[in-house]
């Protein structure tokens, strides 16, 4: 009885969410439902349960966890700034000139969206709302133009300072020190959201050169399916046009150089970046005249509610993990994934069908918070590199959040879609850029050194 109960704990949570419940009420009240029955029936301790207090003064006094507030603050302030808008007006008069131009343009500005905000959900929609529209009425074909400014949405994930990386990195931290415990190792190495963030350059920019790659492609195998801007709409004089970009795309490039540079260069950890960020997108809202008072009271309500639910998530998961731990669960998954026939190799790779699995009705967060803490110990005790579990997870999730018919990032697209542009389009205009994904996971799985070399030669 005692070996079913971790499963039939996953197993009340799941219904809980399928009912609807929130998810942080959901992690919470089924593992206190299943604790309560688990000591009646004598199969659980209630001892467990007071490390609960510890487990949320631990989360209170995580230095580490200030930067998601920070960098939250940071992308709602761009995104009130209209950032987005000015970048993809511009780019798409200095790429408009040729076929695919503006296909281009959405995905380069959604790279630098996704390195100023970190926000999955918010880049899909704002593109969603200014670029799509643009692109149907140039004539793009509906399918390209949907998968673009969702694969492009997603990168947020990847392309740090990503909200995903800073989370995943200080949970693979404890899961690292935990594996080392297991192993007889009393003075740990230790992994940061430093390494995370250097490791997840490389295929960061990676995947945006795939997407790149398969634009240009599709622009001189199609070319109707991905017209140029007409010569009459765009800028005809080339020194305002230049001007333009300068002054468009310097301010937010000196902005991520500023956070990713003092980083990289070991002026300030990630969670001083973030202090460095939010402050660089309060002054470039100064400078765009976006800042005054209710426009700071608006972006300081909209971070609180966002970081109340993460904080609120993480508070459930710990109560979860507990009960989960006193049930026996993370020996049981210790055992299974060490005796799978295939070694480390059919490890990785159940789990990573499983949270690719679960991306499609869970979020990062839970997914981070929940099982992340349970297979990582277990993985990292195999021999895995942090930096590469992490970076394989954030672009699993990445992958997760693309896929059909479940992935977040195609519900945020179709919330925001024009009538004209139907599910089923939005449905293929993503499988080729699941394809890239897939495409860099691999090169990733055989050679991890993509992941690993940057933080090697930055941090020794």
């Amino acid at each position: 009885m005692l070996e079913l109960m971790p499963l039939l704990l996953f197993l009340g949570v799941s219904l809980a969410l399928l009912a609807g419940y929130p998810v942080a009420l959901s992690l919470g009240g089924t593992a206190l439902a299943f604790a309560l029955l688990g000591d009646v029936l004598g199969l659980f301790d209630p001892a467990f349960l007071a490390a609960l207090p510890n487990r949320i003064y631990g989360v209170m006094t995580n230095e580490t966890l200030i930067a998601v507030p920070l960098f939250v603050f940071m992308g709602v302030m761009l995104e009130r700034s209209q950032v987005a808008e000015n970048l993809l007006d511009t780019m798409a008069m200095l790429f408009g000139s040729m076929r695919g131009g503006l296909g281009i343009s959405v995905t380069l500005v959604g790279m630098l969206l996704a390195a100023s905000t970190g926000i999955v959900g918010a880049t899909v929609v704002t593109m969603g709302l200014l670029s799509l529209p643009t692109m149907l009425r140039r004539g793009y074909d509906p399918k390209i133009a949907s998968g673009i400014i969702c694969a492009s949405g997603t990168l947020g994930q990847i392309i740090p300072p990503s909200i995903v990386l800073v989370l995943l990195g200080d949970v693979l931290s404890s899961a690292y020190q935990q594996a080392q415990l297991d192993q007889g190792v009393f003075a740990p190495d230790t992994v940061s959201v430093g390494d995370l963030f250097v490791g997840a350059l490389i295929p960061g920019l990676g995947l945006v050169l795939l997407y790149l790659i398969y634009l240009l492609g599709m622009a001189w195998l199609r070319p109707a399916a991905m017209p140029a801007i007409p010569e009459s709409e765009r800028n005809q004089v080339p020194g305002k046009l230049w001007r333009q970009v300068v002054l468009v795309l310097l301010p937010p490039l000196l902005l991520i150089m500023a956070v990713l540079g003092s980083i990289l260069w070991g002026v300030a950890t990630p969670t001083e970046a973030a202090s460095v960020g939010a402050m660089g997108a309060m002054l470039l809202a100064a400078v765009q005249r976006k800042l005054d008072r209710d426009t700071l009271r608006e972006v300081a309500a909209q971070t609180t509610t966002v970081i109340s639910m993460v904080f609120f998530i993480l508070i459930g998961a710990s109560l979860f993990s507990l009960v989960f731990r006193g049930f026996g669960g993370d020996e049981l998954v210790t055992e299974f994934l060490g005796g799978l026939p295939g070694g480390i190799l059919s490890a990785v790779t159940l789990v990573m069908l499983v949270i690719f699995l679960l991306g499609f009705i869970l979020d990062f967060i839970e997914i981070t918070f929940v099982v992340v803490p349970i297979v990582g110990p277990v993985l990292l005790g195999l021999g895995l590199d942090p930096v590469w579990l992490g970076v394989m997870i954030a672009i699993n999730l990445q992958t997760s959040f693309l896929t059909p018919p479940f992935g977040f990032s195609l519900f945020y697209l179709r919330g925001v879609a024009p009538p004209q542009v139907t599910t089923g389009q939005i449905y293929q205009g993503t499988i080729p850029f699941i394809g890239l994904q897939l495409l860099m996971m691999g090169a990733l799985a055989f050679w991890p050194q993509i992941a690993t070399w940057l933080p090697d030669s930055v941090y020794g």
